[in-house]
């Protein structure tokens, strides 16, 4: 399991859980000794500081080159197996997605907590066996880290599975499962929760059949947790669990350990659907594969930037139902709550016409001024959107992919895709109050070397040629930004936080080594200023990806919060970064 490494505090193995949350919020009661895994008190964790999560692989011994089946169950009436073409070693292992289109490896979650200029104060190790939860390495969009409505606790999202198993995030979850879906592996979605004091609680759900839970966000005062992800990996018409387990869920937080949870059925809290613009029914739950979130205002947004259904755009749920009666298109309504319960249910045929199932009411809406066109039409220079953050009621920045196109010119070294793309990076939008739609002002990218290779020391260098290979660089470039935070200073200015997007040829580009980068940038500004700069805070590294980032517990979650530490804080300036 990955450690702090020399000069770093490290949390280990913590399995309390949280007493309150907050003083009007969700209590937890304690579990017994008996039931429960050995507890460790932590040592609190610094609030205005970062958190990152992060995975690091370590080879899988339970594939053999030549000799493993793929996918683990696989051999069933139109479930035919595949021979593994690589080893377990990491980066060659993902070459056998050529041989298994569900291919993944879980591996260990640790949380970085870092101050603004990037020096690692601690490394948290999430619990991965019986009772803790793991991720699965390639999935690019998983462990976003969102603070909680309170900012007390953070979240994230994995699999209550252990470290090397393949394929998990294509099986079926336990209470739901997809015959039609090829990968045989099983096992419940988690939702972790972090406190201030380095405790670790444990929520499992049904939601995401077939696919990856990629977020969540606990709201303290509604004693609910709000999720997004995608489901669903077998046929059409997808199964009812499928439908009702993707996109915007609503989940219940559980108050007893893993061994002891039964999970129900998803509660999804939102729908959309491409027949709100107009648009012929298509694969519904497929218009939910929603990837990052956040609230603001007493709204729940969502973003949706992948697929070959529904529209990649930014969403919002409209418990009222009034913020887009025609059209699909929208505005928050005024006064708008965050919701706590739902009345959304499964529909076994959305026109009558033919099996198309789906969600009612449809009650999610397109923020307006932001694309509309579908998915099918994307092309590399469309929005690809994954995370967003507003820094004010009239200023969001929206984190940008890009295509994830590598297609790779040798004279000039670089993918060339990446490179001429003028929407991946950091978008920032500005609400038109006269015009009532937000607009696109520009987009940041200076100092992304979009599509220019990069370097990391210990990973192949020259072409994946062997086995399974692509013919193409092993050397990783930034394609654009994944997950993002944010916040409002003093001077005007605002700092944004952001994990890396890749493009390579690897086997897997979620497998690629990536990075975590900051920018400032001026508030008011419409026009780009061209003296501002992303400045790279944690460096790609061998057998590492960087997934999350989010303020730590404990951080109001008010964008403009006053003082943080300075930029320039080592772990020697902060009190409190002792080993334990």
């Amino acid at each position: 399991m990955p450690n702090g490494g020399a000069g770093k505090s490290t949390i280990r193995r913590v399995w309390m859980l949280p007493v309150v949350v907050g003083a009007a919020g969700l209590a937890f009661g304690s579990i017994s000794a008996a039931a429960s895994p050995p507890e460790r008190k932590g040592a609190p964790i610094l609030p205005d500081h970062i958190l990152v999560t992060k995975s690091v692989f370590h080879t899988d011994p339970n594939i053999t080159a030549g000799v493993t089946q793929l996918p683990p169950g696989c051999g069933g009436t139109g479930d035919p197996c595949g021979t593994a073409v690589t080893s377990g070693d990491y980066p060659y292992v993902f070459n056998n997605d050529t041989v298994d289109g569900f291919f993944g490896v879980t591996s260990p979650i640790s949380l970085e907590e870092i101050n603004h200029a990037g020096h690692v104060i601690r490394t948290i190790d999430v619990p991965d066996g019986p009772g803790g939860m793991v991720t699965s390495f390639s999935s690019k969009s998983e462990l976003s880290l969102n603070l909680s409505t309170g900012g007390n606790y953070v979240t994230f999202m994995g699999y209550a599975a252990g470290p090397a198993q393949s394929d998990v995030s294509n099986g079926s979850t336990p209470g739901d499962i997809d015959p039609t879906d090829g990968d045989g592996a099983t096992a419940y979605r988690v939702v972790g929760q972090l406190d201030a004091h380095g405790r670790f609680h444990f929520t499992e759900t049904n939601a995401y059949s077939g696919d990856n839970g990629r977020g969540a966000i606990l709201n303290e005062a509604g004693g609910v947790i709000y999720a997004t992800g995608n489901a669903g990996n077998g046929s059409n018409p997808e199964p009812k669990g499928v439908v009702m387990g993707a996109g915007a869920q609503l989940i219940q937080p559980s108050t007893q350990p893993e061994s002891a949870q039964t999970p129900g059925q998803p509660q999804p809290v939102g729908s959309f659907n491409v027949n709100q613009l107009g648009y012929p029914l298509d694969k519904s739950a497929k218009d939910d594969n929603f990837r990052g979130m956040t609230v603001s205002g007493n709204v729940l947004y969502y973003t949706k930037g992948s697929g070959g259904n529904g529209i990649d755009t930014v969403y919002f749920v409209d418990p009222t139902g009034t913020s887009c009666p025609a059209g699909g298109v929208g505005l928050p309504a005024s006064g708008a709550t965050l919701p706590t319960t739902s009345t959304l249910t499964f529909q076994a045929n959305l026109d009558g016409k033919k099996p198309d199932p789906g969600i009612v009411p449809e009650n999610m809406c397109i923020l307006k001024g932001f694309p509309t066109t579908l998915a099918s039409h994307a092309t590399d220079a469309s929005d690809y959107p994954f995370g967003i953050w507003f820094a004010s009621p009239t200023v969001a920045y929206v984190a940008d992919e890009g295509a994830g196109d590598n297609t790779f010119d040798s004279t000039s070294n670089t993918y060339t895709a990446a490179a001429a793309s003028t929407t991946a990076g950091l978008q920032k939008w500005v609400y038109d109050s006269t015009a009532g739609q937000w607009n696109l002002a520009y987009t940041l990218q200076n100092g992304l070397d979009l599509g220019r290779p990069y370097t990391v020391a210990g990973y192949p260098t020259g072409l994946n040629d062997g086995p399974g290979g692509t013919k193409l660089p092993w050397a990783p470039a930034t394609g654009g930004l994944r997950n993002i935070t944010g916040r409002v200073n003093p001077n005007g200015t605002a700092t944004v936080w952001a994990t890396t997007s890749t493009v390579s040829g690897s086997g897997d580009q979620g497998a690629d080594p990536d990075k975590v980068v900051s920018i400032k940038d001026a508030l008011g500004a419409t026009a780009l200023p061209s003296s501002e700069s992303f400045r790279t805070l944690r460096d790609a590294a061998n057998a590492t990806i960087y997934r999350g980032v989010a303020f730590t517990p404990g951080t109001s979650p008010d964008p403009s919060r006053g003082r943080l530490p300075d930029d320039g804080d080592t772990v020697a300036d902060v009190a409190g970064a002792r080993p334990f």
